[in-house]
Order: structure tokens, then sequence, then C-alpha cells
């Protein structure tokens, strides 16, 4: 089988991300800086032979890919596996306000790691399970085509943390800049990370 090459970026700053808010899979909106961002990226991705845009169907995905898409003039394609981790009775709190009055059960749920579960939400297992899935079937359908992702935070965290098999402990190093292009390759059922953390 060919080798596939993908490409996984997070959406641009929302107004949420500003105030440090958990969006989840709730709907918010692109900062003026994010619209800014995107527009950006789409001059910098233009030149990396992207053939195919997959997209959350949220709305910050889904924006973020639209105006990268204005440099790409590419097919544009909407998942909605590739949302972001649902956390449930947890949208719109902040992790300063979990840390104070969750009674503890944001550090239990931390110390759970891939079993991490917002109360009312989703583990980082079943987000990792419905990114893949959402991958795969694109490239079963779109074998030819180089694919740009434009998905959420916890779902390129998942994809990559289960490559690199690193756990989500509290003491575990981050691999995952925000902010940046994280490439993959799919070859013979496989993903392989290409590059991580390249600029934008």
């Amino acid at each position: 089988m060919t080798t596939i090459r993908l490409g996984l970026i997070r959406h641009a700053e929302t107004l949420w991300n500003r105030e440090k808010r958990i969006q989840g899979q709730c709907e918010t909106d692109l900062s003026p800086t994010g619209r800014d961002q995107a527009l950006a990226w789409g001059h910098t991705l233009a030149g990396r032979g992207y053939t195919l845009i997959l997209a959350s169907d949220l709305g910050r995905a889904m924006q973020t890919a639209q105006l990268v898409n204005q440099s790409l003039g590419l097919p544009l394609m909407t998942d909605q596996r590739l949302r972001e981790q649902d956390w449930g009775h947890w949208v719109g709190r902040t992790l300063p306000d979990l840390l104070t009055n969750s009674g503890g059960e944001f550090r239990r749920q931390e110390k759970a790691a891939w079993e991490f579960r917002p109360p009312g939400g989703e583990n980082r297992k079943e987000v990792l399970a419905r990114a893949k899935a959402a991958l795969n079937d694109t490239i079963l359908k779109h074998p030819e085509d180089t694919i740009l992702v434009v998905t959420h935070l916890g779902v390129v965290k998942c994809l990559i943390y289960d490559l690199l098999e690193l756990g989500f402990e509290p003491d575990t190093p981050d691999p995952v800049a925000k902010r940046t292009l994280h490439e993959l390759t799919y070859s013979n059922g496989r993903f392989n990370i290409l590059h991580l953390n390249m600029e934008l």
C-alpha cells in the first residue's frame, strides 16, 4: 500500500482559550487573533502538498479549516468523530476552579491517565478510538490524498501519546506544542510519526 501523509493541527485560538475555559464539545468562536492565526497558517501550509482537508465538525475547527483553505483551495470534509473530548459537566469551567472546587475529583481523574473521564463525559481511550476510526475511514476512501486534519488538542494528544506509547500520568512531560503542525505517515495499516511540533 502507498504511504500516506497526514498533517494534524489544532484549531486556532478561541475566546474561551483566552479565558482558559474548558470547551469540550460545546460551540465556541475563534477570537480575532485566532482568525488571523488561521489565515497565516494557510500561507505556511500551502507549500506542504496537501490535497484534502478533514476537519472536526465543531465550529472552531470548521472556521479554522475554512480560513486555512482560503490559501489552499482544497476539498473540505468534516467528521464528528474528530470532535474534542467530551468534558461533560466540566465544560465552561477553568482548571483552577476544578482544582479548588471539585472535591478532589479532578486530581483523581488526572491519576487515571488514559481512563481520565470528566463526570458525564468520555475517557481518552474513547477519544483515541473514534479519532483513529475517522482517519482510517478517510484513508480508505481517499488513498491517493495527502490529508490535512484540523481538530482539537485533546484529539491530537491522544493520537501522538498513543504513537509514542506514553501515558497521561500527571508527571508525564507533554511532547505536544499547542499551535504547531504534526505530520504522520500511514502504511500497511499503521500510523507513524514523521514530524512533531513544526512551526506554523
